[in-house]
């Protein structure tokens, strides 16, 4: 850009000419308020305005219950691989199961893409697996937001944020209070990593560097390592709502693992105590420790190690819900907390 004697722009500038297209974003808009209209139904007041209205009934004593998360170094792989709708489902399906740990069933959901330029199949793709991932577990993507941030963003690179709002009867209410000793932890499997660990894991494969090895078939797994780790998050809220006002605690395995995270719904004075060998480990967690020369305790603190969330239970429910619910396992028991653990893998 050519300036004048004081310094200001010789040529006239627009918001255009700073890397900012508002009308390929206005573009962008129109397609994802075309995508979100299949996931609306007659709860929905209004959509495409400054604000989204959605109206429930139905509740004698409804709680609100609503999480924000996002999807983390999995972008990369993503943009790495060129595939960007199983992201969207990963983004809906972990934000409902952080709600579920509350008891709450999903009513609507939001989104928020960032980027140095939107680029708009790149978009596309990202909210149709949005909107696919809301219909098919009943949720509304009632709206969101794109940003186009030149100088911030490198380019191709992308953040993919959600936002999931649920409700729940009171009385149906999960905060761990119930649970206590002798109850039973049943763990349902993952469908793999889910959203968590990938800064390690693309280390350990060292894909940033090398591509490449996401193409490679991997026999073990019966797919290229690259669709492994885009295996999209998985939902448990259909499965797990006829149980809820029979679990006394439930706990999303996400960054932290085991540990991190069980510990989250115990009540003071009480001890998880989990059994690793009461589970096969998959294989994809396999070779990212022999691989990474990870060591196991580490694994079991990063990684969901093929146990997606884990409900706790009376024994007798435990036992239903085992012999009704398929891969379902029981994995460990509640005792009196002694000494200063409280999730002990054995």
């Amino acid at each position: 850009m050519t300036q004048d004697a004081n310094g200001r722009p010789t040529e006239s500038m627009s918001y255009d000419s700073s890397g900012v297209d508002i009308n390929k974003a206005d573009n962008v808009k129109q397609q994802i308020l075309q995508a979100l209209e299949s996931t609306l139904d007659s709860r929905t007041l209004g959509t495409g305005s400054f604000g989204s209205l959605f109206h429930f009934a139905g509740y004698k004593d409804p709680v609100l219950v609503s999480s924000c998360d996002g999807v983390g170094t999995k972008l990369k792989i993503a943009a790495l691989m060129e595939k960007h709708t199983t992201v969207g489902r990963d983004i809906v399906n972990h934000c409902i199961n952080d709600i579920l740990c509350s008891g709450a069933m999903p009513l609507f959901f939001m989104d928020y893409i960032a980027s140095a330029h939107l680029e708009q199949q790149q978009v596309a793709d990202i909210v149709t697996g949005l909107a696919d991932a809301c219909r098919e577990n009943g949720v509304a993507l009632i709206g969101g937001e794109t940003a186009e941030m030149p100088g911030f963003y490198a380019q191709g690179v992308y953040d993919l944020v959600g936002f999931v709002v649920g409700v729940v009867e009171r009385s149906n209410v999960l905060d761990g209070s119930r649970i206590a000793e002798g109850d039973v932890l049943v763990g349902l499997p993952s469908s793999g990593l889910h959203t968590n660990g990938y800064s390690l894991a693309r280390r350990v494969f060292n894909v940033d560097n090398d591509p490449s090895q996401l193409q490679k078939w991997m026999p073990a797994l019966d797919c290229t390592l690259g669709d492994a780790l885009l295996e999209p998050h998985r939902p448990y809220h259909t499965l797990l709502q006829p149980w809820i006002s029979s679990l006394h605690g439930l706990a999303h395995i996400t960054g932290g693992g085991f540990e991190g995270n069980i510990q989250r719904v115990l009540p003071a004075g009480l001890c998880a105590r989990i059994d690793r060998n009461a589970w096969e480990v998959p294989n994809l967690f396999k070779m990212i420790e022999e691989a990474g020369n990870v060591d196991r305790d580490e694994m079991y603190r990063v990684f969901n190690m093929g146990i997606g969330i884990v409900a706790i239970a009376s024994q007798e429910t435990a036992n239903a819900l085992v012999e009704r619910t398929a891969d379902a396992c029981i994995i460990g028991t509640i005792t009196r907390q002694d000494g200063a653990e409280r999730v002990i893998l054995i």
